[in-house]
C-alpha cells in the first residue's frame, strides 16, 4: 500500500511551532519545565511540534541532548500533536537521528539546512536523498535556506523519494518562494513559510498553508488568530496581528537575527515559565530590551 502521509500534510498546514529548550541553574536540559511549556502549547491548541528547531537551539544541543528533547516531546504530545523532529549535521547523525524519531514514535523529520561552506546543488538533492531513504516510513521536510537553490532540485528530489512532503521554506524574498514553489511543484508539497508570522501573509498569497512560529511559545492564542485570519483569506485580520507582533518580531531579528531565541526566551521568563538563559553563541538580552520585551508579552492574551 503506498503511503499516503495525509495526517503529515494536514500538520504542516497549520502553526508548526518551535519549542525552546529551557536550561536548569546547572546549565542541563530542565526536563521538568520543557514538559510544562510542551504542555502550555498543546493546551493552547498548537497541533503541531518541532523539538530540535532553531528556536530550540539545535546547534547548541548535544548528541543526548537532542535524543532527550525529541523522547520528551513525543511522549508529551501522545495523540495530541504530530511531532516533526529536527536533524541535521553530518548524514551518519542526521540518519541516525531520523531512525531515534521513527523508533520513538515521530511521524515526520525536518531537515536542516546542511551546514556547510560548499554546497552545490545536486549535493543538496544527495543529502536530503539519504536521509529520506532512510527513514521511507515518515514524513520529510527540507528546510531551505539557501536561496541559491532552485525549484527543480527540490522537484527531483522528491521524484525519487516520496515521502519528501512538505517544505520549510525560509529565505526572506516572497517573489522567490512565489516562483520557487511554482517550479519544483505547488501542488507536490505543504509549502510552510519558514520565517514565521512576520512573513506568513505575503507567503500565503503566493501559496504557503502553514507556517513555523518560535512566537507561539510565549502566546499560542497570538500565532493560532493569525493562521485563522490566513485561512479564511482575511489579510486585513492577519495584519492586525501582524502589526501587533511586528516591535516583538523584530528584536529577534536585530542584528541578523542575533537574539532570535533570546527574545522568546526573555518573554517566557517575564512570564515566569522559565529561565531567560541561552548558550553561546546566544547570549542573554541587556536590561533595558528586557523591560521591553517583558512589557509586550504582557500585553498579549496569554
Amino acid at each position: 500500500m503506498t503511503t499516503t502521509f495525509e495526517t503529515q500534510r494536514t500538520a504542516l498546514a497549520d502553526v508548526v511551532a518551535i519549542p525552546v529548550t529551557p536550561f536548569a541553574e546547572d546549565g542541563s536540559v530542565d526536563e521538568g519545565t520543557h514538559r510544562a511549556l510542551l504542555r502550555r502549547l498543546l493546551d493552547g491548541g498548537v497541533r503541531t511540534l518541532t523539538p530540535n528547531g532553531n528556536t530550540g537551539e539545535f546547534y547548541a544541543l548535544t548528541p543526548e541532548e537532542r535524543q532527550l528533547v525529541t523522547e520528551i516531546t513525543i511522549d508529551e504530545a501522545g495523540d495530541r500533536a504530530v511531532v516533526l523532529v529536527g536533524v541535521g549535521h553530518d548524514v551518519p547523525t542526521a540518519v541516525a537521528c531520523a531512525r531515534h524519531a521513527r523508533e520513538r514514535g515521530a511521524q515526520m523529520v525536518m531537515v536542516h539546512q546542511p551546514v556547510h561552506p560548499y554546497v552545490s546543488q545536486s549535493g543538496w538533492v544527495d543529502y536530503h536523498r539519504a536521509i529520506a531513504e532512510a527513514v521511507p516510513e515518515l514524513g520529510v521536510v527540507p528546510y531551505i535556506r539557501n536561496a541559491q537553490l532552485h525549484g527543480d532540485r527540490l522537484a527531483e528530489l522528491a521524484e525519487a523519494c516520496p515521502n519528501v512532503i512538505g517544505v520549510k521554506y525560509a529565505v526572506p524574498d516572497a517573489a522567490r518562494f512565489a516562483a520557487f514553489a511554482r517550479d519544483a511543484g505547488l501542488d507536490r508539497f505543504v509549502w510552510v513559510a519558514g520565517l514565521a508570522e512576520p512573513y506568513a501573509p505575503s507567503y500565503f498569497s503566493a501559496g504557503a498553508t502553514g507556517f513555523t512560529s518560535g512566537l507561539v511559545n510565549v502566546s499560542p492564542a497570538v500565532s493560532l488568530n493569525m493562521i485563522e485570519a490566513l485561512r479564511s483569506g482575511d489579510y486585513p485580520a492577519a495584519m492586525k496581528v501582524w502589526e501587533q507582533i511586528r516591535r516583538f518580531e523584530e528584536l529577534r531579528a536585530a542584528n541578523g537575527s542575533a537574539n532570535n531565541v533570546t527574545v522568546v526566551k526573555e518573554a517566557l521568563a517575564s512570564l515566569g515559565l522559565c529561565r531567560r538563559e541561552v548558550r553561546p553563541p546566544s547570549k542573554p538580552l541587556p536590561e533595558q530590551e528586557r523591560a521591553e520585551v517583558a512589557a509586550i508579552a504582557a500585553g498579549w492574551s496569554i
